[in-house]
């Protein structure tokens, strides 16, 4: 299975337009949030671990778009406009908006709580899942790449969108893994039995033999 990318959306929580003293505007917020439970997805639920952008942040060429659209850039962690940091709670963002109309319409939007979610495109590089629950069970995503950061209007639908990975084809893959991994199992607990038999048969021929041998000694 070739890695692909996979996009999120959250309530951003403190998603906000700041103003400094010499009248910068900034886009102020948490893009993610650690270890909070998301929504059920496609047959499962998901949650980031503290750490889990540490890499990213430092390594990765991350842009701030607007509805994902890489033709309305707000800002790039590479030319210092968009700044991310990692904290106990989770990814909080920094951005500095381009003086452009757009931009100014989407500031105004987010000043009237129009737009208050962030999806955020990203690879994993780092997973493990729970499946204590077996109806639901729980992925937690440990390290990934991270691509965008984005103010959207809507929910993006992975589904119709070329190259990124759905939440079902998340599932599809867990559930194949889950399956190499139970008929690993079982194949190991075959082989294990045969070996017992095979040693039991072996046990009773030395009986066998041994017997031969006392009747032999008696005639």
């Amino acid at each position: 299975m070739g890695k692909k990318m996979e996009r999120r959306l959250l309530e951003v929580e403190q998603l906000e337009v700041r103003e400094t003293e010499d009248e910068k505007r900034k886009i102020t917020g948490y893009a993610a949030v650690f270890e909070k439970l998301s929504e059920p997805l496609f047959g499962f639920r998901e949650k980031i671990a503290q750490g889990a952008f540490a890499e990213a942040i430092e390594k990765d060429d991350v842009r701030a778009l607007w509805n994902h659209d890489p033709n309305y850039v707000l800002g790039r962690n590479k030319s210092g406009t968009l700044r991310m940091e990692e904290n106990k709670k989770g990814l909080n963002i920094e951005i500095d908006p381009p003086e452009t109309q757009w931009a100014n319409d989407l500031l105004t939007s987010i000043r009237r709580g129009d737009v208050d979610q962030m999806s955020f495109g990203f690879m994993v590089e780092e997973e493990e899942w729970d499946r204590k629950n077996k109806d639901e069970p729980i992925r937690t995503l440990n390290k990934v790449r991270l691509f965008d950061v984005s103010p959207v209007t809507y929910p993006a639908y992975p589904q119709t969108s070329v190259g990124v990975r759905t939440t079902e084809e998340v599932y599809k893959d867990f559930l194949a893994a889950k399956d190499r991994a139970d008929e690993a199992v079982e194949e190991e607990q075959r082989k294990k039995a045969e070996a017992g038999q095979e040693e039991a048969r072996r046990d009773i021929d030395d009986v066998d033999s041994l017997i031969k041998l006392k009747t032999k000694g008696v005639k």
